[in-house]
């Protein structure tokens, strides 16, 4: 771990935790240190589990959707911007937090239902990634199976690369999805004035169901865990100023990736309303959008850059869920698992149910699974953003960074359209499931949904009339010991070293900002270092002291016209001597001096004077880099 990173705590991703330094020249390069987080987050906003609704939502109601899209967009931004800011101020990722905030048993059931929403995110990514290669190289479903099988290994080295080239990755593949997209729109020509429209909230009959899919498809759960955690690969000091330029950074960050998720479930949006509902064919599968792309708007292109967007869709949000199952098991269990184990087990879990749909249902059960899969993360969506809100809502655990009362009712007012129309959207779905069935079947699924309502309701009041927990470290530091030793410096006497050049302006500038500051007495010194006087000393009369002796009187007379006091001391000798012996015997409490900042031969030229004087006194140095030289007459700076 980097020294600035060394506050945080004990991480389930040591390998990245701290890894990028923050300290940059600039705002812009401040602000590229932090952009990566939200990329990788955003790619679970247009995960193939998205691309069934938005297909399904354009081809059915034109462009009228856009503005769920956008609604749920908006929602994402706050959600996963409370997200990073519980990571940035606390240390703690939001599982870590339900770690130390719920009884065990409680943790227990959080992470079981986190798990399973894991799975599902991985069954929709590896569908993704199966459907995109049978339609780019006609490679069956179940081989396709195998491929997703052991793509988890390419992913895996990818992470060990480091945080950066992992991000950079992502980008690139986002990158691919937006492009060909943007193809896709330029060959399907939509009616721009009808998008534009589609930002006017309104819903026909029977789009409420594709909306509340959108919306479930749309804020996924594991990303709360993923961003929260993925925000502490930045090296944030544990201070105010660190933390608050951070969360400022990571907003733009999560703003201007998850906007690019927008365009991208919007364009896909766009593409069925122009290619599907203007031409009245209701499509309902990622492969008869694609079957149909190529005779209807006659190009091949189009095919062939819709299916390597769904690839890319896929191999993107691999990544990300494999992050995401260690950032849970970690969190909330405290267990540590190999990267390569984790993630076979994550996509053995999800594979088995694809490859028995395929091979019983083919490519129609592929569609249906992806709708199963975006229910069951409807599902586990509450459990995920009441923790969350009232846990970044805390001042005990937040401090000043705690939500205001504007977040708060924005927070809870997202939270409880979310869970009302997940909600709904899970009981339509159970309700069908139902219909018709045995008493078993309600045996099976009555039960655990009552308990998972009580649950929810826990995690939701309890909070308010409960005491809250205080999250310790457990870190023991001598920061507080050193913080009750602070005290205020008063300089007194402040002794300047000048050596008569340009250079001296800074210099003097410096020490005045202080003096005036404190009220203190400047005193300049200037060494004499001509030959002669490093022979015979002060008896040595000559020209070139006599001028420094009218330098000195004028730069004394000038700071006297500022209202300060002002000495005049004249050594002669040895420059690092002299300085180190007037310094103590003038009882200086602060010493000023320049450097020239030169190094290698020129410091065997000119010497270290700075350098030497500074471990040679016992008072503190300012050292004052300076931009001007006198070159007929060397100094002996660094």
């Amino acid at each position: 771990m980097t020294p600035e990173g060394q506050h945080r705590r004990s991480s389930k991703l040591e390998n990245l935790e701290g890894q990028v330094s923050v300290v940059r020249k600039g705002w812009f390069r401040r602000l590229f240190a932090f952009v990566g987080p939200a990329y990788l987050v955003s790619v679970g906003y247009m995960d193939p589990g998205n691309w069934a609704t938005d297909i399904e939502g354009g081809a059915r109601f034109g462009y009228t959707l856009i503005w769920v899209l956008l609604m749920s967009n908006l929602m994402a931004v706050l959600l996963q911007t409370l997200s990073a800011r519980l990571g940035i101020v606390t240390g703690y990722d939001l599982a870590q937090g339900c770690r130390r905030e719920y009884p065990r048993a409680l943790n227990y059931i959080l992470w079981f239902l986190a798990e399973i929403a894991i799975a599902a995110t991985d069954l929709a990514e590896a569908l993704g990634t199966i459907i995109g290669l049978n339609l780019l190289f006609g490679i069956p479903l179940l081989w396709g199976c195998v491929i997703t099988a052991f793509d988890t290994f390419l992913l895996l080295a990818i992470q060990r690369l480091g945080v950066r080239k992992m991000e950079a990755f992502i980008v690139l593949l986002i990158s691919v999805i937006g492009f060909c997209f943007l193809i896709e729109i330029f060959i399907a020509r939509p009616d721009w004035h009808g998008i534009v429209q589609g930002f006017v909230p309104r819903l026909e009959p029977g789009a409420l169901y594709i909306a509340l899919g959108i919306i479930g498809a749309t804020v996924m759960p594991h990303n709360l865990y993923l961003h929260s955690s993925l925000v502490q690969t930045r090296a944030i000091f544990n201070t105010r100023t660190s933390k608050s330029e951070a969360t400022r950074f990571n907003l733009i960050d999560s703003a201007i990736a998850l906007n690019a998720a927008f365009f991208v479930n919007a364009a896909i949006l766009i593409m069925a309303a122009a290619v599907f509902y203007r031409r009245g064919i209701v499509v309902t599968e990622i492969q008869q959008a694609h079957q149909l792309l190529q005779p209807i708007l006659g190009s091949t292109i189009a095919p062939v850059a819709f299916a390597l967007a769904l690839l890319a869709a896929g191999q993107s949000s691999t990544l990300t869920g494999t992050i995401s199952g260690q950032v849970v098991m970690e969190g909330f269990l405290n267990i540590r698992l190999r990267p390569w184990l984790r993630r076979l087990v994550t996509r053995s879990i999800a594979l088995i149910p694809a490859i028995i749909v395929i091979a019983i249902a083919g490519s129609e059960g592929t569609y249906k699974l992806l709708i199963l899969s975006q229910v069951i993360l409807s599902l586990q969506l509450p459990f995920a953003t009441i923790p969350l809100i009232h846990f970044t809502s805390d001042p005990g655990k937040m401090g000043e960074f705690a939500n205001n009362t504007l977040v708060k009712f924005l927070a809870w007012t997202v939270a409880g359209i979310i869970v009302g129309l997940n909600m709904k959207l899970v009981l339509d779905e159970l309700t069908g499931w139902l219909t018709g069935a045995s008493p078993l079947m309600y045996l099976l699924v009555i039960p655990p949904a009552i308990f998972l309502f009580g649950v929810l309701g826990y995690i939701t009041f309890a909070p308010f009339v409960g005491r809250r927990r205080t999250w310790e470290s457990g870190l023991i530091t001598t920061g507080q010991q050193v913080v009750e030793q602070i005290r205020p410096m008063a300089f007194r006497r402040i002794g300047v070293a000048v050596e008569h050049s340009p250079g001296d302006a800074e210099v003097i500038s410096a020490a005045l900002t202080l003096a005036k500051s404190q009220g203190s007495r400047v005193t300049l010194l200037h060494v004499v270092d001509t030959p002669g006087t490093m022979v015979y000393g002060r008896e040595e009369a000559s020209r070139h002291s006599e001028e420094d002796r009218k330098y000195m009187e004028e730069l004394a007379r000038s700071i006297e016209h500022q209202g300060l006091k002002v000495d005049v001391i004249i050594r002669y000798g040895h420059p690092i001597d002299q300085i180190v012996q007037a310094t103590e015997e003038a009882g200086f409490d602060l010493l000023v001096m320049g450097a020239h900042g030169h190094h290698g031969v020129e410091d065997l030229v000119f010497g270290q004077t700075a350098t030497s004087v500074r471990h040679a006194v016992k008072i503190p140095v300012l050292i004052v880099r300076t931009r001007h030289r006198t070159p007929e007459r060397p100094q002996k700076e660094p």
